[in-house]
C-alpha cells in the first residue's frame, strides 16, 4: 500500500470520526429545533395560536430532552453547546415574532419588562464577543429555570390567562443573562457549558484545556 493510499484512509477515517462526534442524538434534536422553530413564523402569520403553543411546548421539550441525553449517552461537545445555543435563539425570536403579531398589544403594554430581558441579553452577548469573539454558551442552571419560566409565560399568553408569568419570566431571562454576563467576566477564556458563576470562579484557578467541556 502506497503513502497516498494510507493518507487517503486516514483522512477518510478522520472525517467518520467527525461525522459520528457531529451526528449524535443530542445534536440531531438540536437541529429539529433549530429547523422547527422556523415554522412559528407562518403560524403566526396564518393566526394558529393553538398551533404555535403546541409546536412551541415540543420544541422546547426536545431542549431539556437533549441536554439529558448528552449525559446520559456521554456526547457532550463544544459543537453541540454552540448549536443548543443557536437552536434556542431560533426558537425565542421565532416565539417573539409570534407572540408580537397575535398579540402585540399585550406585549406592547409590557414593553418594560421585555426590555428588562432583552438588555441584559444583549450587553452578555456583546460582551462575549468582545473578549472571547465568541457567543456565550453557558447553559447555566439559572438560564434552565429561566427556560421553565418561559414555558410557562408561553402558555399564559397565548391562551390569554394572565401577563404576570411573563413579568415573572423576563426577570428570570434577565437574571441569567446576568451571570452570563458575570460569568464572561470571571473566565480568562472562551468555555462551553460553565453552568454558574462558582464552577466559573473554579475554572479561572485551575489551569484546564480548551477542548474540556464541563457542565451537568
Amino acid at each position: 500500500m502506497n503513502h497516498n493510499s494510507i493518507e487517503l484512509r486516514s483522512a477518510t477515517s478522520s472525517a467518520e470520526a467527525m461525522d459520528r462526534r457531529l451526528m449524535t442524538i443530542p445534536n440531531i434534536l438540536c437541529t429539529v429545533r433549530l429547523i422547527g422553530s422556523l415554522a412559528l413564523v407562518p403560524l403566526a402569520l396564518t393566526a394558529q395560536p393553538e398551533w404555535i403553543l403546541g409546536l412551541f411546548l415540543i420544541l422546547s421539550a426536545t431542549d431539556w430532552i437533549d441536554g439529558k441525553l448528552a449525559i446520559w449517552l456521554d456526547q457532550r461537545s463544544t459543537f453541540g453547546a454552540r448549536l443548543d445555543s443557536y437552536a434556542d435563539a431560533t426558537m425565542y425570536a421565532a416565539l417573539l415574532f409570534a407572540g408580537v403579531w397575535l398579540k402585540g398589544r399585550v406585549l406592547q403594554a409590557e414593553w418594560i419588562w421585555i426590555a428588562v430581558a432583552l438588555l441584559p441579553f444583549a450587553a452578555s452577548c456583546c460582551a462575549a464577543l468582545w473578549k472571547f469573539r465568541r457567543l456565550p454558551n453557558y447553559h447555566t442552571r439559572t438560564a434552565k429555570t429561566a427556560w421553565l419560566l418561559m414555558v410557562v409565560a408561553a402558555v399564559a399568553l397565548f391562551l390569554d390567562w394572565s401577563v404576570w408569568p411573563l413579568r415573572v419570566a423576563m426577570l428570570g431571562v434577565a437574571l441569567a443573562n446576568a451571570e452570563a454576563l458575570l460569568i464572561t467576566a470571571i473566565l480568562p477564556r472562551w468555555r462551553a457549558d460553565v453552568i454558574s458563576c462558582l464552577v466559573a470562579f473554579r475554572l479561572r484557578k485551575s489551569d484546564y484545556g480548551p477542548g474540556e467541556v464541563l457542565g451537568t
